[in-house]
């Protein structure tokens, strides 16, 4: 028998089917039911089938990783257009989420009621950035997070040959497919989420960045490169919002926090160390490649017929860029050998640093940059005063050591006792759900779980409903030149063929983004869209096996399904505008 909602738990229980980064952020609890969606989902587990990673329990779990990320780069596009999910207003949301979180406090963490970051993103212009700029400021997008299956279906889009998803869909999938996939245990993964931005933190080795399809190790977050800086913008510029866990969360704003204090800690002390790196040559390199406006300081000397000669760093640098090898990772001369001649000179160049020597140094003296006494020492191996000017202390200890600004330092927390999931490797997707299932009733993440993976057969058909009627403007808006035949017609000419398995459903701006879906789901779809023209009218769905009957006012059609739902859904008071 499906538990009915209680009417002060429906509006989150609704946000489940729709997991905008504004739900997840009023709604701590929906980022990790999200997680165990897909890790509930068939689909991720058939990839254990693909020719791609056979043979894969024989790597090490890095190279597993790595393995995962390729087919991942290979099968998922990034996306964050804004027409995907349609657009509400600040207003509207405002209003919805009244009860949960002030405006106040939505304004100050969130990007698109004025959060603005740093003033990174300040310069940025955060409407600008995201294309908001064409809009009226109080329109914002809806920026709904997929399922895996929602990200496989984007191939059935305009566009798009292969799956996509935004950031915090990215950031789930990785997190189930390590779990299913490379064998890390959920233990090891934590989900970070700041306001622009959604990754994960893996504990595996000196620990793993998820950053959109990408991966980022500790080397690779201290290499100064173009690609690195971008995935460095949320950590660096950005508080954490939410850290969550499949022991619980921690949120910048509510007090409470259900995460495992000793995981937190782990989780910290790892991710602080990750962030930090005693400065020598290699990260010394990597900073003037980040930092070009420092390299006019600085110059290599080279040995060339035998003669000492010198070159500005600079042009070092822009060799490199063409060149198998860089400054910093490989002996300097094997790089100087590739360089023409005549961009030598036989003198060293004036009031500039010669690199080689502070290399030496750096392999006698490894710099603790968060010591002020091993900076000033490093610094009298800069006798450059231009140097000095562009504050080169602060830029180098914040290129060699960030300090996350993690929930905690918001203020105090009170830890309520931890609820662990008990999902362990090894066991199969059956046994997994068998165990969720039984954790139902008292377990808020577990339950929210089926929610998010849409089963129709064991969930109060409430919360999807609501969503599906509330916050569907994809499918109102397409179908606007349209009359009500028109649609009905539209809809019964697309393929009778949904992007999820079994009981689960669509919502309707999936089956008009996909242009697909059960007979359930097109009606689900066609009451949406009549509902907004004519929001008066009472909705009824009842469906019954492989019939199902959709009511809205005078307009009754019959549909057909192969989901096998039993159940009915009646509007019993005008649904929310």
């Amino acid at each position: 028998m499906t538990r009915s909602i209680p009417p002060d738990q429906v509006e989150k229980y609704s946000s489940a089917a729709t997991l905008s980064d504004m739900e997840i952020f009023v709604f701590p609890d929906l980022l990790y039911s999200l997680v165990l969606a897909n890790i509930l989902s068939p689909k991720i587990w058939a990839w254990r089938q693909d020719p791609w990673f056979a043979g894969i329990e024989k790597l090490t779990p890095y190279r597993r990783v790595l393995r995962l990320k390729q087919f991942i780069i290979d099968h998922y596009q990034f996306n964050l257009d804004l027409d995907t999910w349609g657009l509400t207003t600040k207003e509207r949301e405002l209003r919805r989420f009244a009860p949960f979180m002030d405006e106040a406090t939505i304004a100050r963490s969130n990007a698109l009621f004025g959060y603005e970051g740093d003033r990174y993103y300040f310069d940025l212009d955060i409407r600008r950035h995201f294309g908001l700029d064409k809009y009226d400021s109080n329109i914002i997008p809806y920026w709904k997070t997929e399922t895996v299956e929602a990200m496989d279906a984007f191939r059935y889009r305009d566009g798009y040959s292969i799956g996509a998803g935004e950031c915090v869909s990215l950031s789930t999938l990785y997190a189930a497919a390590m779990f299913i996939i490379c064998g890390i245990p959920l233990d090891n993964i934590f989900l970070l989420a700041t306001p622009l931005h959604s990754q994960n933190f893996v504990l595996l080795g000196d620990g793993i960045l998820t950053n959109n399809r990408r991966l980022l190790t500790k080397a690779m977050w201290f290499n100064g490169t173009e690609l690195t800086q971008k995935a460095q913008r949320a950590l660096r510029h950005e508080q954490v919002t939410i850290v969550a866990h499949h022991t619980g969360w921690m949120h910048v704003v509510y007090p409470n926090a259900s995460i495992d204090p000793s995981a937190y800690d782990r989780m910290v002390g790892a991710l602080r160390a990750f962030l930090s790196t005693p400065l020598n040559m290699s990260v010394m390199a990597a900073f003037l490649r980040q930092h070009a406006d420092r390299q006019c300081c600085f110059q290599f000397r080279h040995s060339l017929h035998g003669r000492p000669h010198y070159i500005p760093a600079e042009t070092v640098y822009r060799y490199e860029v063409g060149s198998a090898l860089k400054v910093g990772t490989s002996p300097i001369a094997r790089l100087l050998d590739e360089i023409d001649e005549d961009e030598f000179f036989p003198d060293p160049i004036e009031s500039r640093v010669v690199l080689n020597d502070l290399e030496e140094f750096f392999r006698r003296h490894p710099v603790d940059v968060r010591d002020p006494a091993q900076v000033e020492q490093l610094l009298e191996q800069i006798p450059c005063k231009h140097f000095r000017a562009l504050d080169s202390v602060r830029a180098i200890v914040e290129f060699a050591h960030l300090e996350p600004r993690l929930p905690d330092q918001a203020g105090p927390k009170h830890f309520l006792k931890p609820s662990p999931l008990p999902i362990r490797l090894g066991m199969s997707r059956e046994e997994i759900r068998d165990v969720l299932e039984s954790l139902r009733d008292s377990h808020p993440v577990a339950d929210l779980a089926f929610y998010a993976w849409r089963d129709m057969s064991c969930t109060d058909w409430t919360p999807f409903m609501r969503a599906a009627l509330e916050r569907s403007p994809v499918s109102i808006e397409g179908a606007r030149s349209l009359s009500d035949e028109e649609v009905e017609a539209r809809l019964r000419q697309w393929p009778d063929e949904s992007i999820y398995d079994g009981a689960r459903a669509a919502q309707p701006d999936e089956v008009w983004n996909y242009r697909r879906g059960d007979g359930f789901e097109k009606a689900v779809c066609l009451a949406n869209i009549l509902h907004a023209r004519r929001p008066d009218s009472m909705v009824e769905i009842v469906a019954e096996g492989p019939d199902v009957s959709l009511r809205v006012g005078t307009h009754s059609s019959l549909w057909r399904s192969t989901k096998n739902l039993w159940g009915d859904w009646r509007g019993e008071e005008k649904v929310r505008g």
